[in-house]
């Protein structure tokens, strides 16, 4: 049985080891066994929006990550283990469609690729409104 204070929705906050202006996601909304969905809303003081409202490619990088991470932490939270600090090591075949831009509600869906010793890899995709504006893969290395 799943504690009441994790039940979902859920404040990633708990969850993550970043704080602002790091912290690039909201709520984890779904969880399943490797994977899950996230939300967040893209906001001016984000550090990597540019002048004209727009995010840099780097920063959707950086939320397809800290979105697993979100995913990886409530299950080691559910399953009573520590929850581990880990590094977003790259990216491969990330493909931006549109930027997101201040204002934007984002939906992130993560699914575990593979798990090789410390390191995983992830599939991520992200829309907004239902218009998917990025998708690819990321390599984490979990010490």
């Amino acid at each position: 049985m799943i504690p009441e204070h994790l039940i979902l929705p859920l404040d990633v906050e708990t969850l993550l080891p970043h704080r602002p202006p790091m912290i690039m996601v909201d709520k984890l909304l779904e969880y399943v066994d490797g994977g899950g969905k996230v939300s967040t809303i893209i906001t001016d003081d984000n550090i990597f929006v540019d002048s004209t409202g727009c995010m840099e490619i780097v920063g959707v990088v950086e939320i397809i990550a800290q979105a697993y991470a979100a995913i990886k932490g409530y299950d080691d939270t559910i399953n009573k283990r520590q929850v581990k600090h880990g590094f977003l090591v790259g990216s491969r075949s990330l493909k931006g469609y549109r930027p997101p831009h201040v204002g934007d509600k984002l939906i992130i869906e993560i699914q575990t690729a593979a798990v090789l010793d410390q390191f995983s890899v992830v599939e991520g995709s992200i829309t907004c409104e239902e218009e998917l504006i990025a998708e690819g893969s990321v390599k984490l290395w979990l010490p």
